[in-house]
């Protein structure tokens, strides 16, 4: 037995000590992150309800509350301290555990401000040792004493971690953890570590089994999901790993990932978050050409326009290299629609530079935008750059991207106006409990009449009307 699978056994010897003290006592959790932390409160869930508590979306009636930090942000601080400070009501009135973990954990100014003012919180763990919460808690239960469980070396991949996911349509399945770029801005690669591929065949039967229970969704998730496997093939070819089970003889990059996750009964659908322009090789493009599962949809983070702000940032690519890769997918794949991500503001960014950006808004036409002002983070190297933009500046041009972004996704959304969509069902609308809600391909939100039974299937509908952020569809009879 690999020494993984040893830990995994010891952590469920704890869930069994664990679920001897839980007689009807409830958690909660509040996510605050990408859906890499939602990947990882479900991991809670399902260890949580291993231990014999039940969920309450009510922290008010909750015994633990487990707080699932993010850390890109400067805002998320201030939120995670509100929380907090939240939370010392409730544990002197309930008893209240309280346990914080993500990756904000990872940042030692964060763990030293919560030791010196809230002392009360009971457990802090890291991103590295989110599978040993049992053993954690466990203790906490026994002594009452404080965990800090937080390491600063690369986490290693666990599998066969429960999981208990937050619905029963779209099932998101980690590929990889960590990653290598380091651009200037972001403090991940210092919270999450280095890129560590998990192995194919543990993807595959994780995506099996999700279609074995009715999934008609998978999302593959990872900092950089096209360098999948990249670290560990290239240390095979050094001969630093040997492959002694054939782990990678099938599989051994993304795109063949992707090939053997299409193959697949039960699965319609297949999305991914996020890959890095710079490794977004000919391979991954016929792969997602090819694989008629994949959605032709694709996320392609920007962050920026300038050529001379990429490499500040250091994004690895030019203005002219992510221009061209966008006429190298949309000659191989004429269907496909693009979402980005752009910071705006980021260290040295002039007038000039923030054109560029808008002038690639213009070219491409991206379907979706997520729309950053920066905010300097602890720890990175943009933190510590000189002529910061001011902030009515950042917000000034927000402003004037916004505008842009807008106009161009109303100019697409004509072009969907009564043509077929398919579209996955996903329940009855939050807005509109007489209507039911789905998502096109393209991850157009769809709003339309029909019945309930229809939800976790995918079917044809023609699109009537456009309210800038979802359509109206029609049943094609």
């Amino acid at each position: 037995m690999e020494i993984e699978d040893v830990e995994i056994e010891n952590q469920k010897e704890f869930m069994k000590k664990v679920s001897k003290k839980t007689n009807n006592k409830k958690y909660f959790i509040l996510t605050m992150g990408c859906q890499l932390n939602e990947n990882d409160s479900e991991k809670l869930s399902g260890m949580l309800e291993k231990m014999g508590y039940s969920e309450t979306k009510d922290v008010r009636q909750a015994n633990l509350a487990i707080l699932n930090t993010c850390c890109v942000r400067e805002n998320a601080e201030e939120r995670l301290f509100g929380k907090v400070g939240e939370l010392k009501v409730l544990k002197e009135k309930n008893d209240l555990i309280i346990a914080i973990g993500g990756c904000m954990m990872q940042e030692k100014h964060i763990q030293e401000k919560l030791k010196k003012s809230y002392p009360y919180v009971d457990i802090i763990f890291g991103t590295h040792t989110l599978h040993k919460f049992p053993e954690d808690l466990c203790r906490v239960l026994e002594t009452r004493e404080k965990i800090k469980d937080v390491i600063d070396i690369n986490g290693t991949v666990y599998e066969n971690i429960p999981i208990k996911r937050s619905n029963k349509i779209s099932g998101s399945v980690t590929i990889m953890y960590g990653c290598n770029n380091f651009c200037t801005y972001c403090i991940v690669p210092y919270v999450r570590g280095r890129e560590r591929s998990r192995k194919p065949k543990d993807i595959i039967k994780e995506c099996e089994d999700l279609a074995k229970q009715g999934y008609k969704e998978i999302v593959l998730l990872g900092q950089n999901v096209n360098s999948y496997l990249k670290s560990e093939m290239e240390e095979i070819k050094q001969g630093k790993r040997i492959d002694e089970n054939g782990d990678y003889s099938q599989i051994d990059s993304f795109a063949k990932l992707l090939k053997a996750i299409n193959m697949i009964d039960g699965i319609e659908r297949i999305r991914f978050i996020s890959p890095h322009p710079k490794d977004f090789t000919d391979d991954v493009i016929e792969a997602i050409s090819s694989c008629e599962k994949v959605c032709k949809f694709i996320h392609l983070p920007l962050q920026s326009g300038s050529t001379r702000m990429l490499k500040i940032m250091n994004r690895k690519y030019t203005k002219e290299q992510y221009l061209d890769l966008v006429d190298k997918i949309r000659n191989k794949i004429p269907s496909v629609k693009f979402s980005t991500d752009i910071i705006v503001g980021f260290a040295e960014e002039s007038e000039e530079d923030f054109k560029e950006t808008l002038d690639v808004v213009q070219k491409v036409g991206f379907e979706q935008v997520y729309m950053f002002i920066y905010s300097r983070r602890v720890g990175t190297p943009g933190d510590k750059m000189k002529n910061q933009v001011p902030d009515d500046v950042k917000h000034e041009r927000f402003d004037r991207l916004k505008e842009l972004v807008e106009n161009k996704i109303a100019d697409s959304n004509k072009e969907y106006i009564g043509t077929i969509q398919k579209v996955l069902v996903e329940g009855i609308s939050k807005n509109n409990e007489s209507m039911l809600t789905g998502r096109t391909d393209s991850n157009k939100v769809v709003v339309f009449d029909a019945d309930k039974s229809l939800i976790n299937s995918v079917i044809d509908l023609k699109i009537v009307e456009d309210h800038m952020w979802y359509f109206k569809g029609e049943r094609i009879n």
